[in-house]
């Protein structure tokens, strides 16, 4: 049994309006109260536990949950600093040799990278703008190639809960989301190839993913994306990483800026509704100025079609149904001076476009210390 985790103490400040003061992910149309704020959170700090079990048909098996403090905050004085605690994920293993058979809640297999961020934890870093994530339930199978002495295709194919991006009706009791009610999972692969360049890892994948979706009153449609991930090593102490992805009603993974479908009109007997189809990403460069110092530059940007938007005029959806585009930049370093301690300051700005109107935009200064364990 092995128990892991970070205490992470972020300072922050914002110029602008944006939905989350601590971990911005868009900038709102019009300031609430202010236009700016300053603040500090430890509710991005993380623990873990791995637990190793006896071998079973041959093959390892392992689990591992974790948790964050990032579902909210208590209705008290203060509760701001109080952060609720939340499951990230909790996965079950079997490892023979080449195949491994995971279930549990976990990361997206098929969206396996996210850009470098320790402001960004308890939501990864440019979600809502290009980063197509999501701790979510799954049963996945993985099976690895040896093509050479260098080079090695892995195959991986799941089932995942079929989740549409809806927040909870009812606090108290699940009710199924348009995914569920279709009566059938999500399904996802992806193939990936790797080997070495410069003697570091490169490896490029490319996935596709299906979501049969009931929104009921008649209208059912299919959610869909295809994606490409890369991590290719450059010259010298550079990396450069990134994803794409083109889909349709991809709400449940953070696609189309977190919605999946437009509604004409509250949902009724007669209202129809339309699909996100959306386009995004992101991309970074990493420098590594020795084994303690690092420093990335990145950028992301999702986009849903802009004639979706616009096939409902003051249509509705669960998230606001007027925004067409979302961009985040962000550049940072991150220092270690021993394995357990690092200090990190980032920068970032974002700005988010609505349908025929403005596109306001917000900056955040981030300082962090973390303490490993």
């Amino acid at each position: 049994m092995r128990l892991s985790g970070i205490l992470l103490l972020n300072l922050f400040h914002n110029s602008g309006a944006v939905d989350n003061a601590d971990i911005p992910t868009w900038v709102l149309p019009s300031p609430t109260f202010s236009s700016q704020s300053f603040g500090a959170t430890l509710r991005q700090s993380q623990v873990g536990l791995e637990v190793f079990g006896p071998a079973i048909a041959g093959a390892k098996t392992s689990a591992e949950v974790s948790a964050d403090f990032g579902a909210g905050f208590q209705e008290s004085n203060n509760g701001v600093n109080h952060g609720l605690v939340r499951l990230r994920t909790g996965t079950m293993h079997l490892e023979w040799k080449n195949t491994s058979i995971v279930a549990g809640q976990d990361n997206l297999f098929f969206s396996p990278q996210s850009p470098t961020s320790f402001a960004s934890l308890a939501i990864p870093a440019f979600a809502y703008s290009g980063n197509l994530w999501g701790w979510t339930p799954q049963v996945r199978v993985e099976h690895r190639m040896s093509l050479s002495d260098a080079q090695t295709l892995t195959l991986q194919a799941g089932i995942l809960d079929n989740l549409t991006g809806e927040p909870p009706l009812v606090s108290y009791h699940r009710l199924p989301q348009a995914g569920e009610r279709s009566g059938q999972p999500a399904y996802a692969t992806r193939v990936a190839w790797s080997t070495r360049l410069f003697g570091k890892p490169l490896t490029i994948g490319s996935a596709g993913y299906y979501s049969r979706q009931d929104w009921g009153f008649g209208n059912q449609l299919d959610g869909w994306a295809g994606m490409g991930d890369w991590e290719i090593p450059l010259p010298g102490r550079f990396s450069w990483s990134g994803e794409l992805y083109r889909g349709r009603a991809m709400g449940g993974l953070g696609g189309g800026i977190a919605r999946s479908v437009i509604f004409n009109g509250n949902p009724a007997p007669g209202v129809a509704v339309q699909p996100l189809n959306a386009v995004g990403g992101w991309s970074q460069l990493k420098f590594r100025a020795n084994s303690r110092l690092e420093f990335n530059g990145a950028f992301g940007m999702d986009d849903a079609f802009a004639a979706d938007v616009r096939a409902f005029p003051g249509g509705q959806s669960y998230f606001d149904s007027l925004l067409t585009q979302n961009r985040g930049t962000l550049v940072n370093f991150i220092y270690r001076p021993r394995s357990s301690l690092l200090f990190s300051g980032e920068y970032r700005h974002l700005r988010t476009f609505q349908i025929d109107s403005g596109s306001p935009t917000a900056d955040q200064i981030n300082l962090m210390m973390g303490v490993l364990f």
